[in-house]
């Protein structure tokens, strides 16, 4: 028996207990204008994530989420996620919010790892940092849903990805799901379920936060707002009902929006209520 904590903590042997390794891995999501097809034409919102391509084993060559190890000495595993996505994607200074801790017993061939998942959401268009070389943007062209199985079809210009998962309900009172990866070999470790986990999330929040403002410019219009909701929701809403739904979120100001081919609209913009 030991007479104090000091007592006890100078004969601790941690050496008795498995050593496992943690990550930090980061969704980034944007959703942003599409190029314009002529002077005329509206833009068009798309949701696009960031993706890495491995230039290393294990899973050399696909791709995965910005991430890293976590220092256990000296970081926190938000420290973690904001080291890794700066020295991976050259990215700073964005949202970031924890999303979930996956733990299955073969997400990583190396060792046994426990991945602490993180969200960021920007727009990418108004991105003043580079990203990295082997960092690429993948358009969400679409996500589609039968008979319990996701399908997620993701283009970068030049590659094309599809993500197949299964989906089980896992506890109806809390409508909580298992997912499960179909074979998706271009996608390193789990990370096809961190980002179905992700974008459910996102969405669910859309409904009792203000997330959706990290990827808002200052001044917008209610048109390029509705439409950040459509496509994260993937629906159209009715415009009365989206304006009663955001009607205690921003304040109309009085500029007007320039540098179009179509009658200018009023820009609004977010209130910050702390």
């Amino acid at each position: 028996m030991f007479n104090s904590e000091k007592e006890f903590l100078d004969n601790y042997d941690s050496n008795k207990f498995d050593k496992l390794s943690m990550t930090a891995d980061i969704l980034v999501i944007s959703v942003s204008n599409k190029e314009k097809t002529n002077a005329r034409g509206n833009d068009n919102k798309v949701m696009s994530i960031l993706l890495v391509k491995r230039e290393g084993y294990p899973f050399k060559d696909r791709y995965c989420l910005p991430g890293g190890f976590l220092n256990p000495k000296d970081e926190t595993l938000e420290e973690c996620a904001k080291r890794v996505l700066k020295k991976e994607t050259n990215l700073d200074n964005i949202y970031l919010e924890q999303l979930y801790t996956f733990d299955s017993l073969d997400r990583d061939p190396r060792m046994r790892v426990v991945s602490t998942s993180f969200v960021s959401l920007i727009d990418k268009n108004r991105l003043t940092n580079m990203i990295n070389k082997n960092a690429s943007w993948f358009d969400i062209e679409s996500i589609k849903e039968e008979d319990n199985i996701i399908s997620i079809n993701l283009n970068n210009g030049s590659e094309k990805i599809n993500i197949k998962i299964k989906q089980e309900l896992k506890d109806k009172t809390t409508d909580r799901y298992k997912y499960t990866g179909i074979n998706n070999k271009a996608i390193a470790f789990d990370h096809d379920i961190v980002i179905i986990s992700g974008l459910n999330r996102i969405r669910n929040k859309l409904s009792y936060t203000d997330i959706v403002f990290n990827m808002m410019p200052e001044y917008f219009t209610l048109k390029d707002l509705q439409q950040v909701y459509e496509i994260i929701l993937g629906k159209k809403l009715l415009d009365p009902a989206f304006r009663r739904m955001i009607s205690d979120k921003v304040i109309k100001t009085d500029l007007m929006e320039s540098g179009i081919g179509h009658r200018p609209s009023v820009l609004y913009k977010y209130i910050k209520n702390f």
